[in-house]
């Protein structure tokens, strides 16, 4: 060890080689740090290390022949003269040999010396970048509407606090900080900003951007307030909803009125029904083939339609009309999740919309008794059973949906299913 002295580095020259060529030298100090000089004049330091039973030889830096950050052709390199050492791109004999023990240390401990010498001049970005990066590389195994929604709820809720923080300092502070506006106002959204910012820290940490563990759920729970329980969207009780019904028809048409009633009558989710288009219906088999990009599950599925529900839609828009979305904003575009909202509340009532696939569930677990409960999953577009069950459950149980929905069109819309002599159906309305 130490063998080679600062006089000794000042005169060390390349070997000669054929012809007497210069050739490259090398000089050893021990403990494998060497110093090696380029046939073209040119010093610097190198260690040799064995990493997980491999010979490796890194380069510690240029050889710093005065103190002062002068390499062998004299060049001064003040970018780095006062760095942590490891970022030191010129370092003196002692250096170098503080700098070969650090990193014979680490290797001896299991760890990768070259990352841990090159790990501080990675450079780290924000939480905005880091974002956008691990959008583009996990979302090609996304559907586009997952890889949507992960933009927009990260750009609305996380990149405010977060955007511009470095995402190896990024702690639980930090995500509390982000969280806590929305915690308790929207728990939902809430818990999907959570898991999306734990996908661009994980994302980070596969770059090498960022070392630490990611933050401790334990430790965010501590942070922020208890969310209420439940969280279910509020329904209006099954025995109500022929009345409701029956009163919406009586009033003037309106594409959101009717969307609401198309989606009682489904049992569907607001933004199916709002993105339904009449290429999807089929009224000979009174089927609604619902593709994927419009599914919470991503995945396609076909409703079968009541004569209730092919009535209203008969009755919504004229033959010759039946053409891209079914319902349309006053802009000509999908409604809105609030346009079908207001039209219960200029009702009077305080449930929701999706409230209603609550209310078809409960009618069916009570007045259905003998169609079993996996059929109206099915009807809801669930999952059902276990995934040998799916496995093995090849039908989608068609028929005994379709007796299912036909019993709700004709509980809830009588009228539409010509059953009662005071039939009334609801208005044309100009597209």
């Amino acid at each position: 060890m130490n063998r080679l002295s600062v006089a000794k580095v000042r005169s060390a020259k390349a070997g000669l080689g054929v012809n007497d060529q210069p050739v490259r030298a090398t000089y050893q100090d021990g403990g494998g740090l060497m110093l090696v000089c380029a046939a073209t004049g040119a010093k610097s330091w190198v260690l040799r290390v064995q990493v997980d039973g491999r010979r490796r030889d890194i380069g510690l830096g240029a050889v710093d022949l005065d103190g002062a950050g002068r390499n062998a052709f004299g060049t001064h390199d003040d970018r780095l003269s006062d760095a942590p050492l490891m970022l030191k791109r010129v370092l003196t004999l002692a250096e170098a040999r503080e700098k070969a023990a650090a990193l014979r240390k680490l290797a001896k401990a299991g760890a990768d010396p070259v990352f841990e010498r090159d790990k501080k001049r990675k450079r780290i970005p924000n939480f905005a970048e880091a974002t956008e990066q691990a959008h583009k590389a996990l979302s090609p195994g996304w559907s586009k509407k997952t890889g949507k929604a992960f933009l927009s709820s990260l750009n609305q809720h996380a990149l405010p606090k977060l955007g511009a923080i470095k995402v190896d300092v990024i702690g639980s502070a930090e995500l509390i900080a982000a969280l806590a506006p929305i915690w308790t106002d929207k728990p939902v959204m809430a818990r999907k900003v959570r898991s999306r910012i734990g996908q661009v820290l994980a994302f980070a940490k596969a770059q090498g951007w960022r070392t630490e563990a990611l933050p401790d759920m334990r430790e965010l729970r501590s942070g922020l307030s208890k969310q209420k329980k439940g969280g279910h969207f509020a329904a209006m009780p099954f025995a109500n909803i022929p009345a409701f019904v029956a009163g919406e028809l009586a009033k003037d048409s309106a594409a959101s009125r009717a969307a609401v009633l198309f989606a009682i009558l489904t049992a569907a989710r607001s933004g199916e029904v709002r993105h339904a288009t009449w290429e999807q219906i089929d009224l000979e088999t009174q089927t609604w083939a619902r593709p994927a990009d419009i599914m919470k599950m991503d995945q396609p599925h076909v409703v079968t339609l009541s004569d209730a529900a092919i009535s209203l839609l008969e009755g919504y828009t004229p033959e010759d009309m039946r053409e891209g979305l079914i319902f349309t904003g006053k802009r000509g575009g999908a409604l809105s999740d609030m346009a079908l909202t207001q039209i219960m509340r200029s009702a009077g009532q305080r449930d929701t919309v999706h409230g209603f696939r609550s209310s078809f569930r409960d009618w069916a677990a009570e007045k259905m008794p003998t169609i079993p409960a996996m059929v109206a999953e099915m009807a809801l577009a669930h999952k059902v059973g276990t995934a040998t069950e799916q496995a093995y459950l090849r039908s989608d149980l068609r028929n005994m949906r379709r007796a299912l929905m036909e019993a709700w069109g004709r509980f809830v819309a009588p009228s539409l299913c010509g059953i009662t002599d005071n039939v009334t159906a609801i208005g044309v309305i100009a597209r």
